[in-house]
């Protein structure tokens, strides 16, 4: 009997020693894969991973399938902001704080940010609370400063000084409820600078939101550092604050906002995190310039122990073959002559293709190309065939004479293609003499319209 007691308060204490994220997704998703991690800096940290589970819950009368899961975190579980994912492929996923209780809540999966509602989490609830009340009382503030700036002749000094009373008051009043909670963190540091009058010129109300964008942030702040917040307010700054639809100046742009950036950020280890979630970015949006920019300028000067030479390699081949770069070389033979691409000296533009005899697209293609290029004096074709064997390719090529032919085998694992992230067929560059690549037409069409532009 002494034992069976004993049996059960071990039990007890075990589930006590234990906090419960709940969470339902309504409408049921499609994927019942959930992944539970830590945000830290500007990673996130794998904890666990479940199943959701189908469930039939009642909303207004009405019968609807939702998905639940659940995880366990023990007692000594560090406080801080967590992420729920649920859709890797598409970033589909949910962030919470945690500190020291359980928490419950619900959300739409396909507009998770803007329909999560917790119905058991005080540190949570008071944030969500602060938040719907100082974008209200903001916008109300906004709303007035954009009727100044366009009627300037409708006086609004006195609506403006109230508003700006008001979100003062919230502000307040939302830092007395949250004082010893990890949310308090987070709302000193939501809070825009406004300024204390309005202001009457387009041009001086962006360069105030724009200088005082980070004043109320504290990069040193190890509750906001092992959050998203710091890094999704990085990202507003540098790719939709400071914006342009003009090119050369958007560069410029992105330039300044960097340094401004990593000017704030003092900590070397979170300065290599917002580097790398940089440099990520810029690599998705194949802005190679600016790549280069944040390894030279900022990524080499790191600590060594801090920098990540596998990463650094991996994102610069991923831009190997883009707009601006030196064509990465190879070499190839012809009858018993070899050729070398970085030697290449034989015409002032190069149209290099990657295509396949098997290919039926190419098959095509590749005659209208050979067509049109025949009048073309100073620009020489290399037509790189990604093959299994060379038996078709070898037949075929007697129809593309005076173009530099190249036999790639073992087709998409060929390492030239790789290095050129062709991953399929037909594939066009265009090269300078120098071998720069100028432009990547998508189809033979953009390749015409280059050379009639010329």
């Amino acid at each position: 009997m002494k034992k069976l007691l004993s049996l059960l308060v071990l039990v007890t204490t075990i589930t006590q020693a234990q906090y419960t994220i709940k969470g339902t997704m309504s409408p049921l998703y499609k994927s019942n894969w959930v992944i539970l991690y830590k945000i830290e800096g500007a990673r996130q940290v794998f904890i666990s991973n479940t199943n959701s589970k189908k469930d039939t819950i009642f909303i207004h009368g009405k019968k609807q399938e939702v998905a639940k899961f659940q995880f366990q975190l023990p007692k000594n579980a560090k406080s801080g902001s967590y992420r729920v994912t649920y859709n890797t492929e598409e970033a589909g996923f949910v962030d919470f704080l945690f500190n020291k209780e359980n928490i419950e809540f619900s959300f739409n999966p396909t507009y998770p940010e803007q329909s999560i509602e917790y119905s058991i989490s005080r540190e949570n609830k008071l944030y969500k609370e602060y938040l719907q009340a100082i974008n209200l009382t903001q916008h109300t503030l906004d709303s007035i400063q954009i009727i100044a700036l366009q009627k300037p002749k409708i006086t609004q000094t006195t609506s403006y000084k109230q508003a700006l009373a008001r979100v003062n008051d919230v502000q307040q009043i939302y830092l007395n409820k949250s004082k010893g909670m990890m949310v308090n963190h987070f709302i000193k540091a939501t809070l825009r600078k406004n300024a204390p009058t309005i202001i009457l010129s387009m041009q001086d109300y962006l360069t105030s939101i724009v200088k005082n964008f980070f004043l109320n942030m504290n990069f040193n702040d190890s509750v906001l550092y092992n959050s998203s917040f710091l890094v999704d307010r990085i990202t507003d700054y540098i790719f939709y604050l400071n914006y342009s639809k003009d090119s050369t100046l958007q560069q410029k742009l992105y330039k300044e906002s960097v340094e401004k950036v990593m000017n704030i950020v003092e900590k070397p280890a979170f300065k290599k995190d917002v580097i790398e979630f940089l440099v990520t970015q810029f690599e998705a949006r194949k802005n190679v310039d600016m790549v280069d920019e944040l390894f030279t300028k900022y990524y080499d000067k790191l600590p060594k122990t801090l920098q990540n030479k596998k990463f650094k390699e991996e994102k610069l081949q991923l831009l190997a073959a883009e707009v601006g770069r030196i064509a990465p070389d190879f070499s190839w033979e012809e009858g018993k002559k070899f050729y070398k691409l970085s030697t290449l000296n034989d015409a002032n533009n190069y149209v290099l293709v990657f295509w396949s005899t098997e290919c039926s697209h190419c098959l095509k293609e590749i005659p209208q190309l050979y067509k049109f290029m025949k009048d073309k004096k100073n620009t020489k074709v290399i037509a790189f065939a990604l093959e299994k064997n060379i038996y078709s390719w070898n037949n075929y090529i007697l129809k593309l004479k005076g173009w530099h032919n190249v036999l790639g085998l073992n087709k998409w694992q060929n390492k030239t293609a790789k290095n050129y992230q062709v991953y399929s067929t037909p594939n066009y560059f265009i090269l300078n003499k120098n071998k720069k690549i100028i432009t990547k037409p998508t189809l033979l069409k953009d390749v015409k319209k280059f050379f009639k532009k010329k």
